[in-house]
């Protein structure tokens, strides 16, 4: 039997992938908005693909809120996400 791949949708083009080839962001119970690179933090999580118009539209059009249930800050968004790009290029 083959094995299930779990899918999500991207909080911008709401187009499926499979659960790995998406970036997490998880809304912690602290209250900060991180990514999660490994898709296993505690918290809620919305995913966006790689496509960085993706990106970059769900910043601004505030999709994240929506995803996360609650307010967030857009900086922090961009400042994991380009942690992210120094940790791993190809992404």
């Amino acid at each position: 039997m083959a094995k299930k791949i779990p899918m999500r949708m991207c909080v911008s083009c709401r187009e499926r992938f499979a659960k790995k080839d998406l970036i997490r962001i998880v809304a912690q119970a602290d209250g900060t908005v991180t990514v999660d690179p490994t898709g296993r933090m505690p918290g809620r999580g919305a995913y966006v693909c790689h496509d960085p118009e993706c990106m970059k539209k769900a910043v601004e059009n505030s999709q994240f809120d929506r995803g996360l249930h609650r307010k967030v800050d857009p900086e922090e968004i961009r400042q994991g996400l380009d942690q992210m790009k120094e940790v791993d290029p190809k992404k």
